[in-house]
Protein backbone atom coordinates (compact mmCIF):
# COMPACT_ATOMS: atom_id res chain seq x y z
CA UNK A 1 0.00 0.00 0.00
CA UNK A 2 2.76 2.01 0.58
CA UNK A 3 3.91 2.51 -2.91
CA UNK A 4 0.44 2.89 -4.35
CA UNK A 5 0.16 5.77 -1.89
CA UNK A 6 3.83 7.06 -3.39
CA UNK A 7 2.32 6.85 -7.15
CA UNK A 8 -1.30 8.44 -6.02
CA UNK A 9 0.69 11.29 -4.74
CA UNK A 10 2.95 11.41 -7.99
CA UNK A 11 -0.09 11.51 -10.09
CA UNK A 12 -1.97 14.47 -8.11
CA UNK A 13 1.48 16.31 -8.49
CA UNK A 14 1.90 15.67 -12.19
CA UNK A 15 -1.91 16.55 -12.52
CA UNK A 16 -1.59 20.10 -10.58
CA UNK A 17 1.73 20.68 -13.43
CA UNK A 18 -0.23 20.08 -16.29
CA UNK A 19 -3.27 22.31 -15.36
CA UNK A 20 -1.75 25.33 -16.68
CA UNK A 21 -0.65 24.17 -19.94
CA UNK A 22 -4.36 23.31 -20.91
CA UNK A 23 -5.10 26.86 -19.93
CA UNK A 24 -2.85 28.53 -21.66
CA UNK A 25 -4.82 27.00 -25.40
CA UNK A 26 -6.98 30.68 -25.21
CA UNK A 27 -6.57 33.78 -27.77
CA UNK A 28 -3.44 35.94 -26.50
CA UNK A 29 -4.77 38.78 -25.61
CA UNK A 30 -2.51 42.28 -25.56
CA UNK A 31 0.38 42.70 -23.49
CA UNK A 32 -1.04 45.85 -21.71
CA UNK A 33 -4.70 46.63 -23.35
CA UNK A 34 -2.89 49.62 -25.26
CA UNK A 35 -3.95 50.73 -28.77
CA UNK A 36 -2.17 49.23 -31.51
CA UNK A 37 -0.17 51.76 -34.06
CA UNK A 38 -1.74 53.91 -36.46
CA UNK A 39 -0.16 53.76 -40.03
CA UNK A 40 1.14 50.79 -42.28
CA UNK A 41 3.87 49.95 -44.12
CA UNK A 42 4.56 49.65 -48.18
CA UNK A 43 6.54 47.29 -48.48
CA UNK A 44 8.24 44.30 -46.54
CA UNK A 45 11.13 46.28 -45.35
CA UNK A 46 8.70 48.79 -43.95
CA UNK A 47 6.11 46.53 -42.52
CA UNK A 48 4.57 48.27 -39.61
CA UNK A 49 5.05 45.47 -36.31
CA UNK A 50 2.35 44.95 -34.20
CA UNK A 51 1.79 42.18 -31.55
CA UNK A 52 -0.50 39.59 -31.39
CA UNK A 53 -3.95 40.56 -30.04
CA UNK A 54 -3.32 44.61 -30.69
CA UNK A 55 -5.51 46.28 -33.13
CA UNK A 56 -3.52 47.83 -36.11
CA UNK A 57 -5.35 51.05 -38.02
CA UNK A 58 -4.37 52.88 -41.26
CA UNK A 59 -5.76 55.09 -43.87
CA UNK A 60 -4.85 54.45 -47.05
CA UNK A 61 -5.86 54.98 -50.91
CA UNK A 62 -7.43 52.40 -53.02
CA UNK A 63 -4.65 50.57 -55.13
CA UNK A 64 -2.57 50.55 -52.51
CA UNK A 65 -0.45 47.82 -50.85
CA UNK A 66 -0.35 48.08 -47.02
CA UNK A 67 1.87 46.14 -45.12
CA UNK A 68 2.31 45.01 -40.99
CA UNK A 69 4.39 42.44 -39.33
CA UNK A 70 3.87 40.29 -36.46
CA UNK A 71 6.03 37.62 -34.19
CA UNK A 72 4.35 34.07 -34.34
CA UNK A 73 6.25 31.47 -31.93
CA UNK A 74 6.12 27.43 -32.21
CA UNK A 75 2.91 26.07 -31.39
CA UNK A 76 0.39 29.26 -31.78
CA UNK A 77 -2.41 29.11 -34.69
CA UNK A 78 -2.44 32.34 -35.89
CA UNK A 79 -5.70 33.58 -37.26
CA UNK A 80 -5.38 37.44 -39.53
CA UNK A 81 -8.60 39.46 -39.44
CA UNK A 82 -8.98 42.68 -41.58
CA UNK A 83 -11.79 44.81 -42.30
CA UNK A 84 -11.86 48.18 -44.61
CA UNK A 85 -14.08 50.95 -44.57
CA UNK A 86 -15.11 51.77 -48.11
CA UNK A 87 -15.36 55.27 -49.05
CA UNK A 88 -19.28 56.38 -49.58
CA UNK A 89 -18.80 56.38 -53.59
CA UNK A 90 -17.16 53.41 -55.24
CA UNK A 91 -17.45 50.92 -57.69
CA UNK A 92 -17.78 46.76 -56.83
CA UNK A 93 -13.99 46.17 -55.61
CA UNK A 94 -12.54 42.85 -54.33
CA UNK A 95 -10.04 42.87 -51.43
CA UNK A 96 -7.07 40.56 -50.46
CA UNK A 97 -5.40 39.92 -47.42
CA UNK A 98 -2.01 37.86 -47.67
CA UNK A 99 0.51 36.32 -44.91
CA UNK A 100 4.16 35.37 -45.79
CA UNK A 101 6.53 33.58 -43.26
CA UNK A 102 9.98 34.63 -42.40
CA UNK A 103 11.01 33.32 -45.98
CA UNK A 104 8.41 35.74 -47.43
CA UNK A 105 6.08 32.25 -48.31
CA UNK A 106 2.91 33.08 -49.11
CA UNK A 107 1.03 30.61 -46.39
CA UNK A 108 -2.34 29.12 -47.73
CA UNK A 109 -5.27 29.92 -45.44
CA UNK A 110 -7.02 26.63 -43.37
CA UNK A 111 -9.57 28.72 -43.72
CA UNK A 112 -12.05 32.48 -43.55
CA UNK A 113 -12.49 34.46 -46.55
CA UNK A 114 -8.98 35.54 -47.61
CA UNK A 115 -10.71 37.11 -50.42
CA UNK A 116 -14.25 39.24 -50.77
CA UNK A 117 -15.84 41.17 -53.49
CA UNK A 118 -17.65 44.29 -52.21
CA UNK A 119 -20.40 45.61 -54.04
CA UNK A 120 -21.34 49.16 -55.33
CA UNK A 121 -23.28 49.89 -52.26
CA UNK A 122 -21.27 48.07 -49.55
CA UNK A 123 -20.10 49.62 -46.96
CA UNK A 124 -17.08 48.09 -45.69
CA UNK A 125 -15.44 44.57 -46.07
CA UNK A 126 -14.26 41.90 -43.16
CA UNK A 127 -11.32 39.09 -43.95
CA UNK A 128 -9.79 36.61 -42.34
CA UNK A 129 -7.25 34.11 -42.52
CA UNK A 130 -6.20 31.12 -40.37
CA UNK A 131 -3.59 29.71 -41.00
CA UNK A 132 -2.11 26.74 -39.80
CA UNK A 133 -0.09 25.58 -36.47
CA UNK A 134 3.38 26.83 -36.57
CA UNK A 135 5.90 23.98 -36.32
CA UNK A 136 9.23 24.10 -34.67
CA UNK A 137 10.60 22.90 -37.33
CA UNK A 138 10.15 20.99 -40.92
CA UNK A 139 11.55 19.85 -44.33
CA UNK A 140 13.59 22.05 -46.19
CA UNK A 141 11.46 21.69 -49.38
CA UNK A 142 8.30 21.95 -47.68
CA UNK A 143 6.61 25.17 -46.72
CA UNK A 144 5.12 24.65 -43.46
CA UNK A 145 4.74 27.26 -41.33
CA UNK A 146 7.93 28.48 -38.94
CA UNK A 147 8.77 30.24 -36.08
CA UNK A 148 9.54 34.37 -36.46
CA UNK A 149 7.99 37.17 -38.25
CA UNK A 150 5.00 36.99 -40.28
CA UNK A 151 3.74 40.05 -42.66
CA UNK A 152 0.13 40.71 -43.81
CA UNK A 153 -0.43 42.55 -46.98
CA UNK A 154 -3.64 43.84 -47.54
CA UNK A 155 -4.77 45.33 -51.08
CA UNK A 156 -7.37 45.83 -53.31
CA UNK A 157 -7.34 43.80 -57.02
CA UNK A 158 -8.81 44.40 -60.08
CA UNK A 159 -9.80 47.83 -59.05
CA UNK A 160 -11.27 50.22 -61.62
CA UNK A 161 -9.64 53.61 -62.48
CA UNK A 162 -12.53 55.90 -61.24
CA UNK A 163 -11.81 54.25 -58.12
CA UNK A 164 -7.88 54.74 -57.57
CA UNK A 165 -6.30 56.57 -54.99
CA UNK A 166 -9.96 56.93 -53.16
CA UNK A 167 -9.81 56.70 -49.62
CA UNK A 168 -9.99 53.73 -47.24
CA UNK A 169 -9.53 52.89 -43.37
CA UNK A 170 -8.02 49.71 -42.75
CA UNK A 171 -8.41 47.47 -38.93
CA UNK A 172 -6.11 44.34 -38.85
CA UNK A 173 -6.09 42.53 -35.75
CA UNK A 174 -3.97 38.94 -35.74
CA UNK A 175 -5.47 36.40 -32.95
CA UNK A 176 -3.00 33.30 -31.88
CA UNK A 177 -4.33 30.16 -29.86
CA UNK A 178 -1.64 27.99 -28.68
CA UNK A 179 -2.29 24.57 -29.22
CA UNK A 180 0.25 23.25 -27.31
CA UNK A 181 2.34 19.68 -26.76
CA UNK A 182 -0.44 18.61 -29.74
CA UNK A 183 2.19 20.56 -32.29
CA UNK A 184 5.15 19.59 -30.87
CA UNK A 185 8.21 17.91 -33.39
CA UNK A 186 11.53 16.23 -32.30
CA UNK A 187 13.44 19.13 -33.80
CA UNK A 188 13.94 22.81 -33.65
CA UNK A 189 15.18 25.83 -36.07
CA UNK A 190 18.33 27.21 -34.27
CA UNK A 191 17.32 31.19 -34.67
CA UNK A 192 13.78 32.06 -35.52
CA UNK A 193 13.18 33.78 -39.10
CA UNK A 194 12.87 37.23 -38.56
CA UNK A 195 14.57 39.80 -40.41
CA UNK A 196 18.28 41.09 -39.76
CA UNK A 197 18.78 37.52 -38.40
CA UNK A 198 21.72 36.22 -41.07
CA UNK A 199 23.59 39.42 -40.27
CA UNK A 200 23.57 39.83 -36.48
CA UNK A 201 27.42 39.94 -35.83
CA UNK A 202 28.72 36.86 -33.44
CA UNK A 203 29.65 39.64 -30.78
CA UNK A 204 26.06 41.07 -31.04
CA UNK A 205 27.12 44.90 -31.32
CA UNK A 206 24.59 47.07 -30.40
CA UNK A 207 24.82 48.51 -33.99
CA UNK A 208 24.23 44.96 -35.55
CA UNK A 209 21.43 45.32 -38.47
CA UNK A 210 18.24 43.53 -36.27
CA UNK A 211 15.33 44.94 -38.11
CA UNK A 212 12.64 42.76 -36.19
CA UNK A 213 11.94 44.87 -33.06
CA UNK A 214 8.91 42.63 -31.52
CA UNK A 215 9.00 38.78 -29.90
CA UNK A 216 6.34 36.61 -28.21
CA UNK A 217 5.80 37.91 -24.47
CA UNK A 218 7.96 35.21 -22.99
CA UNK A 219 10.61 34.89 -25.59
CA UNK A 220 11.50 32.60 -28.52
CA UNK A 221 10.52 28.85 -27.23
CA UNK A 222 13.94 26.73 -27.88
CA UNK A 223 11.54 23.94 -29.54
CA UNK A 224 12.67 21.00 -26.89
CA UNK A 225 10.13 21.34 -24.65
CA UNK A 226 6.54 21.56 -24.41
CA UNK A 227 3.38 19.88 -22.37
CA UNK A 228 3.87 16.91 -24.21
CA UNK A 229 6.25 15.77 -22.01
CA UNK A 230 3.72 16.66 -18.79
CA UNK A 231 1.69 14.19 -20.54
CA UNK A 232 4.02 11.47 -21.08
CA UNK A 233 5.07 11.72 -17.55
CA UNK A 234 1.13 11.21 -16.45
CA UNK A 235 0.56 8.07 -18.64
CA UNK A 236 3.77 6.41 -17.26
CA UNK A 237 2.45 7.36 -13.70
CA UNK A 238 -0.97 6.12 -14.65
CA UNK A 239 1.03 3.01 -16.25
CA UNK A 240 2.96 2.50 -13.26
CA UNK A 241 0.16 2.81 -10.79
CA UNK A 242 -1.74 0.16 -12.60
CA UNK A 243 0.62 -2.14 -12.82
CA UNK A 244 0.66 -1.93 -8.98
CA UNK A 245 -3.02 -2.05 -8.79
CA UNK A 246 -2.91 -5.47 -10.93
CA UNK A 247 -0.63 -7.00 -9.03
CA UNK A 248 -2.08 -6.30 -5.35
CA UNK A 249 -5.16 -7.74 -7.13
CA UNK A 250 -4.35 -11.19 -8.42
CA UNK A 251 -1.48 -11.94 -5.91
CA UNK A 252 -4.12 -12.87 -3.68
CA UNK A 253 -3.99 -13.05 0.21
CA UNK A 254 -1.08 -15.44 0.55
CA UNK A 255 -0.68 -18.66 1.81
CA UNK A 256 -3.48 -20.35 3.60
CA UNK A 257 -2.78 -21.02 7.40
CA UNK A 258 -4.09 -24.59 6.55
CA UNK A 259 -1.55 -25.41 4.61
CA UNK A 260 1.74 -26.91 5.58
CA UNK A 261 4.72 -25.39 5.02
CA UNK A 262 6.15 -28.22 2.74
CA UNK A 263 3.35 -29.01 1.21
Amino acid sequence: MRVVRAVSAALLTLGLAAAPAAADASPSPSRDGSSGPTRAGTSFRTATEIEPGQEATAGGSTGDYLYWSVPVDTGQRPTVRATVKLPDTHASQTWQVDVYDGLRRRQACRYGAQTRTAAADAASVELACALRTVRAWSEPWANDPLPGTYYIRLTATGVATSDLGLQVDTRVRVESVDVGGAAAVDGSLAEPLVPGIATRPEEDREDAAVLAGLEPEDGWTSGWWSDRWVWTALGGALAALAGVAGYALTRGAGRPARVPPGA
